[in-house]
């Protein structure tokens, strides 16, 4: 015992080990495919990530702004060490001013998807000068004359806090040689579907051990679900598997989840599949009774060939047999008072229908012996029937007789409905009580409240498991 509990846990233990490695490999995913989107924000809070991460996107800074950031810090270098109204600060300046223009013409952010990152610096700088125009904007805000009037290091770090972070935020990504992007993340998540791989072969072998009747492919779809921790496109499908294994490793609880999805499930084919079920069975017999097959069967189903009797029985004289002998031994004698007092009664209301009896009945005596009398009759009549009904289940002459009188009967009552050829009507009249039927039902079954029936089939599942529980 203690040895099954030692492998139950090892078990345990590797599933969530396996089952953690599956939720770091789909965080990482998830990162990959929100990284370029959400690589401002990364730049902004985390740079020591972008520079890192950079690299696996082909990301890298574009070039032209960084020109035009590496020529303002060589201005910044130059005004501390000649001062700002220096011939060589004039020619820096003038260097930012084309490359000003040449950002605004050709607009380097269009390649990362950027030109709003343009559009906002470029009104940011008119807003801040007061021109219209941006090259015009530009132009002033890289001025001696402005830069002297409004202070250097006011207007310098004006640019470094609107200006700078977008420009400096600008990227070019590179294009492999498919003419694809540039993405080498595949070669981080190759580890990881390496290691899924060798998991689900062990998985596969195992599962091929313990079901000797399963295909190498019937093995392999018992897990259907690893297989997406195994395909390089469509990853964010991996949800799927790290979701399942975290809930088998009993790391999250994920049942009302499952209910959730199975009751949607449920509830969406639930209604379509029973009304298929429910329909074709109609349609089936209303075809039945249209070819007549229902109505041969019913009276004389030795001519329908495609019957089939798998016990040489014929069960309806099998049952009404069962049900006389339990009419006769159990049920009559329970009723038999409630028959008296009605035989009583009738016999009561046919003496009073003879003249001069209610003159009889005041003569002294006569009313009580007259009720006695009638007690008296009906008893016997009912001890007669019943006796005659005992005694025909008990006596073979009497039982076959009876047999004879029941066939005979059947045969008269089907040789007289066919003579009078009512067969049609009954047929026609059955197959539109069906298609009432048909379509009651299903407009009922659509109005039926499904999760209701689910919960309710649900709460006895549960009430039936708890039983179970207790008795054990």
């Amino acid at each position: 015992m203690s040895k099954l509990k030692t492998s139950q846990q090892k078990k345990l233990w590797f599933e969530r080990v396996m089952a953690i490695t599956a939720t770091m490999n789909l965080i990482l995913v998830l990162f990959d495919l929100s990284y370029v989107s959400g690589r401002d924000f990364y730049f902004r809070r985390f740079p020591q990530l972008t520079q890192l991460y950079d690299p696996i996107k082909g990301i890298e800074p574009h070039r032209e702004t960084k020109q035009y950031l590496e020529a303002v810090a060589e201005l910044e270098k130059q005004v501390i060490q000649t001062g700002l109204n220096s011939s060589q600060v004039k020619t820096k300046l003038d260097n930012i001013h084309l490359l000003s223009k040449e950002m605004i013409d050709t607009n380097p952010f269009a390649g990362a998807g950027k030109s709003g990152t343009l559009e906002k610096i470029k009104n940011r700088m008119r807003e801040h000068v007061g021109k219209k125009s941006a090259k015009e904007a530009f132009n002033t805000f890289w001025s001696q004359e402005y830069l002297s009037k409004h202070g250097w290091n006011q207007e310098i770090d004006f640019f470094k806090q609107k200006i700078r972070p977008g420009i400096a935020a600008n990227y070019y990504r590179k294009i492999d040689e498919n003419g694809e992007l540039f993405d080498d993340f595949w070669k981080i998540d190759l580890l990881f579907v390496i290691l899924f791989a060798l998991e689900l072969l062990g998985r596969t072998f195992l599962i091929k051990r313990r079901y000797n009747h399963l295909s190498w492919l019937e093995a392999i779809l018992w897990r259907w679900y690893d297989l997406l921790l195994l395909i390089p496109i469509y990853r964010w499908l991996r949800f799927i598997p790290v979701t399942v294994r975290l809930d088998q490793a009993n790391l999250i609880d994920f049942y009302v989840i499952r209910r959730q999805i199975h009751q949607g499930i449920l509830a969406n084919f639930a209604e379509e599949i029973t009304e298929i079920v429910v329909v074709q069975v109609i349609n089936q017999v209303q075809g039945s009774i249209q070819r007549g097959e229902a109505t041969r069967w019913l009276f004389n189903s030795e001519n329908v060939r495609s019957y089939i009797d798998i016990n040489n029985i014929n069960e309806v004289e099998a049952m009404a047999g069962l049900l006389m002998k339990t009419v006769v031994n159990q049920v009559l004698p329970k009723i038999q008072p409630e028959v008296n007092a009605i035989l009583c009664h009738s016999i009561e209301v046919a003496c009073q229908q003879l003249p001069g009896y209610s003159n009889l009945l005041m003569l002294p005596g006569v009313g009580k012996a007259q009720t006695q009398i009638n007690e008296q009759i009906a008893t016997q009549i009912t001890n007669n029937i019943y006796a005659a009904l005992a005694s025909t289940i008990k006596d073979p002459v009497a039982a076959k007789l009876s047999t004879q009188l029941i066939e005979k009967l059947t045969t008269s009552f089907t040789s007289e409905i066919q003579q009078k050829q009512v067969l049609t009507e009954i047929q026609s009249l059955l197959n539109d009580f069906l298609e009432e039927v048909k379509i009651n039902y299903i407009q009922r079954l659509s109005q039926e409240d499904i999760d209701k029936i689910l919960e309710e089939t649900r709460k006895m599942r549960t009430e039936s498991s708890s039983g179970l529980s207790i008795r054990k």
